[in-house]
């Protein structure tokens, strides 16, 4: 809140510790309700109010930014008094620490039901979808933010707005933290980003995926520069932990400010449902000014980050299918680069003809099809998971499972742009190539492409900056690579989607592959523009080059014959032949040139 709202405010000091608070009966911890997490929106499963012994009255909190929604009221839960009488038993104390710790979970009731009003779960519900079931370790439970001044002293609730700790999803470790909107909005004070720090390090030194539940305004403004502080330290241990553990994003309410920057540093960001919000600056602040009015939606809205910024790897419509995936995807990845992804026993992958692949390819060169259908033939049970399948959906980044074993694939896709390579899919696929590489993740790469798209706009955009970042990835990557060439493959496109010449192991091709510079009728209109300028007919001297051209330098066989294709295959084997390949290469080993760093044309 600004100060103000702060002042405007009058704030009772808290109620003074009752000695018979200790003797009070209390249910034992076997029979504290620990049902599913409350249905978003819903009223009747809020968690019941702590007792008004526990807490102060609700204080209304500030935005972090201007345009931040309004921040619901803290629950304060008064500490225990150190002051003991010598006469308390040990039983006493256990069932003032019990209550103590139902008051802090249970929260404030008031403001828990205006969380699910908005239809947002809590900090703990959401952690119950995310972990299995009984998993989670909460650490700094008790931790109380220590800012003077501004009338804080006055409202020290526990937790400081967000809860952190570890749990297991699928049985494997991970750490999280889950940002609390109904403590001080979710903003992020000194102590809220120590809470943070701590479990982040934790995840460092176990080697444990690390992901971040964001519903907050942004920094706590009270705290002023120590805010800001604390968001420099969670950054400095994001660009630590980058390439060293899986690190994951989720965006459930707002994240504005600096906070956004630790989501853009994460490999994978979800968003999910409207209250998903995202920006540097507020609807007001741009108003101000650009003079542009725009809503919390149309300025940082998952639909907006999920096709036009591409910040958002996945966009859901609910908590509830976000979270899930977001298991899905952990399930899929390794705990660090020091050990490989999860592996599932053998499924025969090595012969398993699937006869639809040569029905689903057209022969044509222009005639397009949806390559999520070949992906679908090539991997497990069909089953594969897209990233931004909304931004740049000319080119396909997939992560799924042949033969049991994790896979990164990418993929052109002639359904849109007949799959040209631009900045956007250029950079797409840069970063999945990038962080597959980091975690030792096989890629296998599918590929249909006429080229770069051409214009002034792509020019203008650095297009050749960009392409050349994936290009970099992939003559960096060290992991197995697995080329398909499905069909054609012309000029610069060809050299920067894995090819042999920058480093794939294993080159596969269809009979109904093309390379070459450029497209046959394109070629003949270049090389022979003179003779069909004089020719008496130029249309028949076109169809005779056009034969000979074809014939001589973009036959199927021809890059094989030079060894830049290890194999031409049936595509029907197209399955086999690309698990036989991976297998051949699982114990590849390949040292980087010495040196600090390479300078990624960014």
């Amino acid at each position: 809140m600004s100060i103000s709202e702060l002042d405007a405010v009058s704030i009772p000091a808290p109620a003074p510790a009752r000695e018979d608070l200790a003797v009070r009966p209390v249910a034992p911890a076997g029979d504290r309700p620990a049902g599913p997490a409350a249905p978003a929106g819903g009223r009747d499963d809020v968690p019941p109010a702590v007792p008004a012994a526990l807490v102060a009255p609700a204080v209304p909190s500030a935005p972090a930014v201007p345009s931040a929604p309004a921040v619901p009221s803290a629950p304060v839960v008064p500490a225990v008094s150190s002051a003991r009488p010598a006469s308390r038993s040990m039983r006493a104390l256990r069932e003032e620490h019990g209550r103590l710790r139902d008051g802090i979970a249970a929260g404030n009731g008031e403001a828990v039901a205006r969380q699910h009003g908005l239809g947002k779960r809590t900090a703990r519900e959401r952690l119950d979808l995310l972990l299995d079931e009984g998993s989670f370790v909460e650490v700094d439970m008790y931790r109380r933010h220590r800012a003077h001044g501004l009338r804080m002293e006055r409202q020290r609730p526990y937790t400081d707005g967000v809860v952190a700790g570890s749990g297991t999803i699928h049985g494997r470790r991970v750490f999280v933290y889950a940002q609390d909107f109904t403590v001080f909005g979710g903003s992020l004070g000194e102590a809220h980003a120590l809470k943070i720090q701590k479990v982040m390090d934790l995840a460092i030194a176990t080697g444990s995926p690390f992901i971040g539940l964001n519903d907050s305004g942004g920094a706590r403004i009270q705290e002023g520069v120590m805010s800001l502080n604390g968001y420099g330290g969670i950054f400095q241990r994001n660009v630590q932990a980058s390439g060293v553990i899986p690190q994951i994003s989720v965006v459930l309410g707002p994240c504005a400010g600096g906070a956004a920057y630790s989501t853009a540093l994460a490999d994978f960001t979800f968003m999910a449902g409207e209250n998903a919000q995202l920006y540097l600056t507020g609807p007001d602040v741009v108003e101000v000014v650009t003079g542009q009015r725009v809503t919390h939606a149309q300025l940082g809205g998952a639909q907006v980050h999920g096709t036009r910024s591409g910040v958002a790897t996945f966009v859901h419509d609910d908590e509830e299918s976000c979270l899930a995936e977001v298991r899905y995807l952990v399930s899929m990845l390794p705990g660090n680069n020091q050990e490989p992804p999860p592996r599932y026993p053998a499924r025969g992958a090595t012969d398993d003809p699937r006869p639809r692949l040569a029905e689903i390819v057209p022969v044509e060169p222009n005639k397009p099809y949806d390559m999520r259908l070949v992906i679908a033939e090539l991997v497990d049970d069909g089953d594969f998971l897209e990233l931004h399948q909304g931004w740049a959906p000319n080119v396909i980044c997939a992560l799924a499972r042949i033969d049991g074993e994790v896979v990164g694939l990418v993929g052109n896709q002639p359904m849109v742009l007949a799959g040209v390579l631009d900045v956007a899919a250029s950079q797409k696929a840069a970063r999945f190539v990038r962080f597959c590489d980091a975690f030792g993740i096989p890629l296998v790469t599918l590929v249909d492409v006429p080229g770069f798209l051409p214009g002034t706009d792509q020019e203008y955009a650095g297009v050749i900056r960009h392409g050349a970042k994936l290009l970099y990835a992939y003559c960096e990557a060290t992991v197995p690579r697995v080329q398909v060439i499905v069909r054609k493959a012309y000029g610069g496109a060809y050299i920067v989607m894995d090819s042999r010449s920058i480093g794939t192991d294993l080159s596969l091709a269809w009979p109904t592959n093309e390379i070459a510079v450029m497209g046959a009728e394109g070629a003949v209109n270049v090389v022979y523009r003179k003779d069909l300028a004089a020719a008496a007919d130029p249309t028949a001297l076109r169809a005779e080059l056009l034969g000979r051209y074809v014939e001589e330098l973009v036959h199927p066989y021809y890059a094989a014959e030079r060894g830049l294709v290890d194999d031409v295959i049936d595509p029907v084997e197209t399955r086999s032949a690309v698990a036989r390949g991976l297998a051949m290469l699982r114990d590849k080993r390949r040292a980087g040139a010495r040196r600090k760093h390479g300078n990624v044309p960014l």
